[in-house]
């Protein structure tokens, strides 16, 4: 019977049923951070219990570092949190990577980059993220402290099996449109829980010719539009991406490897529960204009009127007009930006860093904009940094930083203070979110370097012929 690419990777990894109707899922490798990692292997060493593989585990310090470039590569610095990582990870025998390592990094860049994640593979991180190596073909559960503390003391997790639903990507995407504004695309016109209790494969031509950084960032937000994980069949790109990092295997077990993840893919003939197909052949560089990641319009369009929506969703959709200062009608390019940021686990690896770089190359920050852009690995800085890219960006103005989580979710209070206007290429544009009052616009990080330079919203494409 034909499977899903989903399926495959479901019945390879499942270990029994349980009676409350949940299976029970073995993890093949499993990345926790600062946030959550302290307290549930608090409770693990509470319980008298040990943890079961800790070959498998890691643990990062990327949600709570500082990302100054001086900061403490001792592994001194840091909160409460990153201090408590560091004690209990030892005495479990697990690696951190730690401030000062040189695979530091944010939990869902590194894991990818350093080639822990394979084709068909399962990964689970105390992170709604997770899903980003989904980008790889592998399948990603994103936990709480109840359920890491599970796959910590027994490498399994315990799941109700999600529906399925494919989405099919047609067309060929226009010279500056990105998976950024994919993923935005598909959210705006499916919904902020279109995919709730489903796991979406992204398939089809658009799919397909993504580069493996940027299936990574659209597999990351499928979790903004309620999906449980988000998935892209592995081709020969992927493998090719692959080989020969840190944690990949060598030799004769890469060679054997290599006939199974060919075989994850979803064949010819297998049902989803849902099917949508979305053309992205006239597909603009996209923004969000509201307060979550599916109030997205093109560049070139207006804010949308509010006698356009579901009359049950127009209060909430007049509250987004108003705490984000616009009117129905107006255009969103050319709004005034007041701070950039360029980074997180959604948009902070080197091809994001070199479209940067293009735009930004000899150009000036404008008058009274604040810019920082934040690597989302210590590799990909080293990197950048071996390009000359650092001095490139803080020649033109921009601050550069270490690795870490930073202005995402107001890291280390790094924050925008209240009513000013912020473009971000982080996934995320909730109310407060990057402090008080602060009003979020989504965008790729080409578009955000254009912004940054004209000070003000800008279709990145005019910028880049002038």
């Amino acid at each position: 019977m034909p499977q899903t690419l989903f399926a495959k990777i479901w019945e390879a990894h499942l270990v029994t049923k349980r009676t409350d109707g949940r299976d029970i899922i073995y993890i093949d490798r499993h990345i926790m951070h600062d946030l959550h990692a302290p307290i549930a292997m608090q409770k693990i060493v509470d319980s008298g219990r040990t943890v079961h593989r800790p070959d498998l585990t890691w643990s990062s310090q990327d949600h709570s570092v500082s990302i100054r470039l001086d900061r403490d590569t001792n592994a001194k610095d840091g909160s409460p949190l990153n201090q408590k990582v560091r004690v209990l990870a030892k005495q479990f025998g697990i690696r951190v990577f730690d401030i000062g390592d040189a695979e530091q990094g944010i939990s869902h860049v590194i894991g990818p980059e350093l080639g822990m994640i394979l084709p068909g593979s399962t990964y689970a991180c105390p992170d709604s993220h997770a899903c980003t190596i989904g980008g790889l073909g592998a399948l990603a559960f994103a936990t709480g402290t109840t359920e890491l503390e599970h796959v910590l003391a027994t490498q399994t997790i315990a799941f109700v099996r999600p529906k399925t639903m494919r989405v099919n990507l047609t067309g060929k995407l226009k010279p500056g449109v990105t998976a950024k504004d994919v993923i935005l695309r598909i959210i705006s016109q499916l919904g902020v829980d279109g995919a709730r209790g489903y796991v979406v494969e992204y398939a089809g031509p658009v799919a397909e010719a993504l580069e493996v950084e940027g299936r990574l960032t659209l597999c990351n937000m499928s979790i903004e539009w309620g999906a449980r994980s988000g998935l892209i069949a592995p081709d020969e790109k992927t493998l090719a991406w692959i080989k020969g990092r840190p944690y990949a295997p060598v030799g004769a077990q890469w060679e054997a490897g290599l006939e199974g993840w060919r075989e994850f893919k979803t064949d010819p003939g297998a049902t989803f529960d849902r099917e949508h197909t979305i053309d992205c052949a006239g597909l603009d560089p996209q923004i969000t204009w509201g307060t979550n990641p599916g109030q997205v319009i093109g560049i070139s369009d207006l804010v949308p009127d509010p006698s356009s929506v579901d009359p049950a969703k127009r209060d909430a959709f007049l509250h987004s007009l108003d705490y984000m200062g616009l009117t129905a009608g107006q255009p969103i390019a050319g709004l005034a930006v007041d701070v950039v940021f360029i980074g997180s686990c959604n948009n902070a690896r080197m091809s994001d860093l070199e479209e940067v770089a293009k735009i930004v190359r000899g150009k000036k920050l404008a008058s009274g904009v604040r810019a920082l852009i934040v690597p989302g690995s210590s590799a990909v800085k080293r990197a950048a940094e071996a390009k000359g890219f650092d001095k490139v960006f803080t020649d033109a103005g921009f601050q550069w930083g270490s690795s870490g989580c930073s202005m995402c979710a107001g890291g280390e209070g790094i924050v925008a203070t209240k009513g000013q206007r912020v473009v971000s290429t982080t996934n995320r544009n909730f109310e407060n979110r990057q402090g008080a009052g602060v009003r979020t616009h989504l965008v790729g990080p080409a578009m955000a370097a254009a912004a940054a330079i004209t000070g003000k919203i800008t279709d990145v494409r005019a910028l880049a012929e002038a």
